[in-house]
């Protein structure tokens, strides 16, 4: 077993005050202590070697790695495995050489000032990543912790709230918690004009008015959710096929013959940190997919620009494939196929005879499930309405063992 030489301590703005006897012991007899500027003042009573975080951030895994050997600190802002750092070390160094310190967290001193239940609430953030990813989380009622980039995300989010009809949301700004410099600041996202600090959690209470634009984060979301040229996944397709793909947390989507993202963005809306990469030669769609992935909440979407199989070669493996457009291309499924991890899953839409008896083919070779979705939808009939059919889609899934 590899031995235990960095200690990540979790300190809150009562500083020194607050740490556990143990964490103080440990810093006490740090040689070096690396932390942001403020981490360095709470502390600075303690003597030893300071560095700061490294520019740029990649850096950081380098520099620690140096001081092996050193009795090592790092100070961190409560719990140091909560929308921190040390998710992120531990993917470069074993679990079993590090300890970890942890204080309550931003989301803890939050709820506790707002008088919520933490498991009734939402916990997202915002800090580093765009800001167009909490979109997925409005909803009436619902209560929102969030870890927030600077004081303009408060702005931000008021803006989106507003813009999607949760004018009425409430708001609270809640800064330097646990210490004595603690603020508040309250207000309405219609009516949001505070100047707040940097450092803060924002308690977000959303309040939905008549006209409130919300989607559930399950597959199925209205065709006209979605920008679109009118071909694209249908809406009873398109959850028949996310149910298919059985989305999950931090799992990676290939989208080929991704169109307008519909799928790739439902993907990435249903479980928590799933990525997707739509290819698509289109420049119109790939627009139309960029514009889509904004507004509903997945602005990570990555678009290729690129035919398959070519468009392939480069990206990193997937957990689940799905074809939508280009599948009797020649060497499209081949290459998806040899990509897709072992485990992963593949689901294939076909509405042409050539691509269908494709399907039919490759689930006697691989096995899998073979479905055929019929739906219709009412429309004017003079003064009356019918049913009108959409085309009949074959939906091919299979788990590659």
């Amino acid at each position: 077993m590899n031995e235990c030489w960095l200690d990540i301590i979790g300190i809150g703005e009562d500083g020194i005050g607050g740490l556990s006897a143990e964490s103080l012991v440990i810093l006490e007899r740090a040689e070096v202590i690396l932390g942001g500027d403020r981490h360095h003042t709470l502390t600075e009573t303690i003597k030893a070697e300071r560095i700061a975080w490294p520019s740029p951030f990649d850096a950081m895994i380098d520099v620690i790695k140096s001081y092996r050997g050193k009795r090592f600190v790092i100070l961190v802002t409560g719990d140091p495995l909560w929308y921190s750092v040390g998710a992120r070390i531990l993917k470069y160094i074993p679990a079993e050489e590090i300890r970890f310190h942890p204080q309550l967290s931003a989301f803890q001193w939050a709820a506790s000032r707002m008088g919520w239940s933490m498991a009734d609430c939402e916990q997202v953030t915002v800090h580093g990543r765009p800001v167009e990813q909490i979109i997925p989380h409005f909803a009436p009622g619902i209560r929102l912790l969030v870890l927030t980039k600077d004081k303009t995300s408060p702005r931000d989010i008021a803006k989106l709230l507003v813009d999607r009809g949760f004018e009425k949301s409430r708001l609270t700004v809640l800064a330097a918690l646990g210490g004595p410099d603690e603020q508040r600041f309250e207000g309405s996202a219609e009516n949001w004009s505070q100047e707040v600090p940097d450092f803060h959690v924002l308690a977000v209470e959303c309040i939905a008015g008549p006209n409130a634009k919300y989607f559930s984060r399950t597959g199925g979301l209205p065709d006209d959710a979605f920008e679109h040229d009118g071909q694209m996944t249908k809406r009873v397709v398109r959850a028949a096929t996310i149910s298919a793909l059985q989305p999950y947390p931090d799992a990676l989507l290939w989208d080929i013959g991704s169109g307008c993202g519909s799928i790739a963005i439902e993907w990435m809306r249903a479980a928590r940190g799933a990525e997707a990469i739509g290819i698509e030669p289109d420049e119109k769609r790939r627009e139309m997919s960029k514009h889509n992935a904004i507004s509903l909440g997945a602005p990570r979407f990555s678009i290729v620009d690129q035919d398959a199989p070519e468009g392939l070669e480069a990206l990193p493996i997937p957990d689940a494939i799905f074809i939508g457009g280009g599948l009797t291309d020649e060497g499209v499924f081949d290459a998806a196929w040899t990509a897709l991890r072992s485990g992963g899953r593949l689901v294939a839409n076909a509405v042409t005879l050539e691509s269908e008896a494709m399907l039919v083919r490759l689930h006697k070779d691989l096995g899998g499930t073979l479905d055929r979705i019929f739906a219709s939808q009412a429309i004017a009939v003079g003064r009356y309405h019918g049913m009108k059919p959409f085309m009949t889609v074959t939906q091919w899934t299979v788990v590659k063992s």
